[in-house]
């Protein structure tokens, strides 16, 4: 007997999949079989995700705008789901520090927390609020967060970010006992210290040899690790999971200590 995932026949879309672990998730969707609408603020990225999809034999298509304007996010997740002949999956993968997000609390205006607040907690929300009514209105479906490892723990100098994406998981549980009646599955994933471009542009080595030193498994999270655990919730083989949050960061939450000041997803 063998056990497979197949997502054959599922339609779905991933947010903020132009890079990173958004493209991941995409690819890895598509590889179990889904057809994936990539959507991204940058028209080159999602591209690149989508030829990288296709590349590999599956089917993709792509969706650009700023998901920061509510009509447009509406339009874009309408868009897809026209496209794809509806919705099975919806990946919520937008999330970001914002300028000068990373900061401490005593030197962050009121502008930067909302412009943090506003790219993480208030898109993703936006986005299930228009996701939830298409799955609903189907029958049923998955929905999946991600949120970050930094709602474990005090996040010294993201205090924003943390408390964004902490309430992405309390909004989480909220929506998987709303939902549930109506066959839609919620639950949240959450990155440790993860690779990806931006990270990458914005940690020093020394600080990554830190981090990654402070786990028990001493490394990091690859992009790719979080898109295995998405593909799994998002299948057939996880039809009794709802309104969990799932970390996947090395055992770091583990950790008594940790560098500050660094972005972890």
């Amino acid at each position: 007997m063998t056990i497979s995932i197949d997502l054959h026949r599922q339609r779905a879309v991933v947010t903020g999949s132009g890079a990173g672990i958004g493209r991941e998730i995409a690819r890895w969707l598509a590889r179990a079989g889904a057809s994936v609408a990539v959507i991204d603020a940058r028209p080159d990225p999602a591209a690149e995700t989508a030829a990288l999809i296709e590349g590999e034999g599956g089917s993709a298509t792509v969706i650009v705008g700023d998901a920061r304007d509510d009509a447009r996010l509406q339009a874009m997740i309408g868009e897809a789901a026209d496209s794809l002949g509806g919705l099975d999956i919806a990946v919520n993968n937008i999330g970001m520090m914002g300028p000068q997000g990373s900061a401490p609390w005593l030197a962050m205006t009121p502008g930067q927390l909302r412009d943090v607040f506003d790219q993480n907690l208030v898109i993703t929300a936006v986005a299930a609020m228009i996701e939830a009514q298409i799955l609903v209105e189907a029958g049923g479906g998955v929905m999946l967060n991600v949120t970050s490892g930094e709602t474990t723990r005090p996040a010294p100098n993201m205090a924003g970010y943390g408390a964004a994406k902490a309430a992405i998981n309390h909004l989480t549980q909220t929506l998987a006992v709303e939902l549930g009646p109506s066959g839609v599955r919620v639950n949240a994933i959450a990155p440790g210290t993860t690779l990806t471009e931006t990270v990458e542009a914005a940690l020093p080595p020394e600080h990554y040899r830190a981090l990654v030193e402070a786990t028990p498994l001493r490394r990091g999270t690859e992009p790719d690790e979080l898109a295995r655990l998405a593909v799994f919730l998002c299948s057939d083989l996880a039809r009794c999971i709802t309104g969990q949050f799932f970390l996947a960061d090395a055992g770091a939450h583990l950790s008594r200590s940790r560098p500050a000041n660094r972005p972890t997803a």
